[in-house]
């Protein structure tokens, strides 16, 4: 789960009718839930395997274009190669690979109204090499007044599709050369927008930009399991694997493991995916996401909600940091944007009688709904939630070196992923469709 900047922003075990952990003996409602399921389908030890792997020190922290994350990548390939998922038509195996665009700045200029703008005041994000419009270029005008959110606005204009000139109240010129922030990483993009520091709307502008275009490769791990009579409409599980990478040493550690952050989401979906190619019985498409680049603005979940039609994403199950006990102990999970969709009471309904329970986000200041891949897909109307069970009030280890395997649960992450698989499975079948998320109210 990635920071708030202002640019962007689990598994039940499986011995029965009761774990032990260390030397305590705790209650397992879900294994005893009358769903069908083994104590086998969801064993601790595969979920410790699985984990150990992903958050080992080899893994260099997953930092993106690094060794490391080629070597995760890898591996949950060869996951989803021994479970026998099916490949996206549109990937080099399961890996899907797509360009991220780093533009180096080179200079700009600006003529409105025939006056000269300072380079200073002109911030130009766009992915094309050497940028000239004028005021025939077709690009819309359009202004960010004094007052209101002035990144959100113009993260708004960054995002919008579209080419515009946009044109900041000169209030907000402390802030102004923070928007160089929207073109640190970029997708590849056929459209640009210009922002320059002024009260006048111009009815007159030549404005060009020259940039050191460099593109770096990144991919997402996709695996399918085709549906029977709804083949056609997708429910996705989720998570990241991508994490800060190595950072500066703390008590002699640099490696931002990303125990919890979030390869506990990545062995979720391996978990799950190899319960569902398994027990079979999906009447609806399952897709399996790990993606990349969360930690540093969503790219891989952007990349990967371009291939699909949004229509056809019944649900979207983002799974995130579910390696420790929930605000309200264990077989408990919280879903965050729990009331823009029914999703959680439909999960809720088919845990009826687990003994799990999920709850509704309980660090709504946090705005954790904007702040994983969930956000891409809802942003499309998608039904997408990210389940998590992070205390983000009070997580220690939280974006340190100290994300370790040690500092997690697993018999308590085992009953998490059971209880997903056992809330999903209307979904799954076709029986229940969520609402969609009304973009209108998103921010």
């Amino acid at each position: 789960m990635r920071l708030y900047p202002f640019v962007f922003f689990a598994f039940l075990v499986s011995c029965g009718p009761a774990v032990r952990t260390g030397n305590t003996t705790t209650e397992n409602p879900v294994a005893n839930s009358g769903t069908g399921m083994s104590s086998a389908e969801f064993s601790v030890s595969e979920v410790t395997r699985i984990e150990k792997v992903l958050s080992a020190d080899d893994m260099q922290g997953r930092g993106v274009f690094t060794p490391g994350i080629e070597k995760a990548a890898s591996f949950i390939a060869s996951e989803f190669e021994r479970i026998g998922l099916e490949k996206s038509a549109n990937a080099n195996g399961y890996q899907q690979a797509f360009d991220l665009i780093r533009p180096a700045f080179k200079s700009a200029t600006a003529t409105l109204d025939e006056k000269i703008i300072e380079q200073k005041d002109i911030i130009v994000i766009t992915t094309t090499e050497n940028l000239t419009v004028n005021e025939q270029s077709g690009y819309e005008v359009v202004t960010i007044p004094k007052g209101g959110e002035f990144f959100n606005e113009a993260r708004k204009h960054v995002n919008a599709g579209m080419n515009r000139l946009v044109m900041v109240d000169p209030s907000h010129s402390a802030n102004f050369p923070r928007l160089t922030n929207f073109k640190r990483q970029m997708m590849p993009s056929v459209n640009s927008t210009i922002f320059i520091l002024g009260e006048t709307v111009p009815s007159k502008f030549s404005i060009s930009a020259i940039h050191d275009i460099k593109k770096a490769a990144l991919s997402n791990v996709v695996g399918i399991l085709p549906g029977t009579s709804r083949k056609d409409e997708y429910v996705i599980f989720s998570g990241h694997y991508d994490h800060l990478g190595i950072g500066k040493p703390l008590n002699g550690d640099s490696i931002f493991n990303g125990a919890n952050d979030d390869a506990a989401g990545i062995t979720a979906v391996i978990m799950l995916a190899d319960y569902f190619k398994r027990t079979g019985g999906n009447e609806r498409t399952i897709i399996f996401a790990a993606f990349t680049a969360e930690e540093s603005g969503g790219f891989g979940s952007r990349y990967f909600s371009q291939q699909f039609d949004p229509a056809k994403v019944m649900a979207m199950f983002n799974i995130e940091m579910i390696g420790t006990e929930s605000k309200w102990g264990k077989n408990s999970a919280f879903i965050t944007g729990y009331e823009k969709t029914d999703m959680g009471k439909i999960m809720e309904k088919n845990l009826a009688g687990s003994g799990f329970k999920f709850y509704p986000d309980p660090y709504p200041a946090q705005q954790l709904f904007y702040r994983s891949d969930n956000a891409t897909l809802a942003r499309l109307g998608v039904p997408a939630h990210t389940i998590s069970t992070s205390k983000m009030d009070s997580e220690p280890y939280y974006h340190t070196a100290d994300d370790e395997f040690e500092t997690l649960d697993m018999a308590n992450m085992a009953q998490i992923i059971k209880a997903i698989a056992i809330s999903s499975r209307t979904i799954i079948s076709g029986a229940d469709t969520p609402s969609r998320v009304n973009t209108s109210e998103l921010r």
